[in-house]
């Protein structure tokens, strides 16, 4: 079986999104109705992080135990890697000792080269480009919720970051839209988000238009990590583009609310959106697990049906 990675979402097509969101309603199903599940049995996940998280690490490493096999957790402080090891030896050595890697560091590049001389399947846990995984799982959860998302509309509120990215790689592959509204100065990068085309967005000046009509509203922190000595600078510049209820309002009635988390209430999520009836974040958080391990399961194994 030919090596398949996850670096970033378009790296799949809508096909096998369709295989996975059926397999994680199965082993969500199988999960929820505490049936063992170990197809990978003895196999191993090695999780280097060198960016700090709480859902990605919980959600690979619990998800790993439930399917049979063990995870292994590397900071880079604490390896090679952090005292200059070269990439591309690391990627030898890993893959050798090793079934899965996933990573969860700064630029792109570091996880391509990785995967260029990785001689198993790698996932992109998050870059400061990309964030496959959560938008996988967000997708997942407006079909749990809603249905299909094919010809819906994704109202995308503040900064064009590494989700921002991936909803619009997404929309290509899965044939939705996303409405994107940014403060002037942190609009879209067509080239940096990986986008073929144009036919799946729309820009806005005002985040009220952005969110009009949508069936998902969705927001990330104002100062992703890597940017904290902006920090100041983006408080001034996002006051204008918090979810609040008058957002919701102007949605459509049945429009979900998500957030990948963790969330600031009060900055660009008001309490009473993330704390309302709207909100669909615990379970979107939940589903990072479920979701991740129907694609460890694909990478590993290929389509399986039952």
């Amino acid at each position: 079986m030919q090596i398949k990675h996850f670096l970033q979402f378009n790296d799949l097509t809508s096909d096998e999104y369709e295989h996975l969101f059926e397999r994680t309603r199965r082993i969500k199903e199988q999960f929820k109705a505490y049936q063992t599940y170990h197809p990978l049995h003895d196999r191993t996940l090695v999780m280097i992080f060198e960016k700090a998280s709480t859902r990605t690490r919980l959600s690979f490493e619990a998800g790993m135990q439930q399917l049979g096999g063990s995870a292994i957790y590397l900071n880079t402080r604490d390896s090679q890697l952090g005292r200059g090891e070269p990439v591309e030896d690391a990627a030898q050595v890993i893959s050798r000792m090793s079934d899965i890697v996933m990573i969860r560091t700064f630029e792109q590049e570091i996880i391509e080269r990785f995967a260029a001389n990785s001689r198993v399947p790698v996932i992109n846990g998050l870059t400061n480009e990309y964030h496959p995984c959560q938008i996988l799982a967000d997708i997942y959860t407006y079909i749990e919720q809603r249905g299909n998302i094919k010809g819906k509309t994704v109202a995308w509120i503040g900064d064009s970051n590494n989700v921002c990215n991936t909803w619009l790689q997404a929309a290509e592959v899965l044939d939705f839209n996303v409405h994107v509204s940014t403060p002037p100065g942190y609009e879209v990068e067509p080239e940096r988000a990986g986008l073929y085309g144009t036919d799946h967005y729309e820009e806005f000046r005002d985040p009220m238009e952005a969110a009009r009509d949508a069936d998902l509203v969705t927001t990330d922190v104002w100062t992703s990590m890597g940017f904290e000595a902006e920090n100041e600078e983006r408080m001034r510049d996002f006051a204008d583009w918090q979810v609040d209820g008058d957002m919701m309002r102007v949605a459509n009635k049945d429009a979900v609310f998500m957030h990948c988390l963790p969330a600031h209430r009060g900055e660009e999520v008001a309490a009473e959106v993330i704390d309302g009836p709207q909100s669909v974040v615990w379970d979107e958080a939940e589903n990072r697990l479920h979701t991740q391990k129907a694609l460890m399961e694909y990478l590993l194994l290929g389509k399986i049906t039952g």
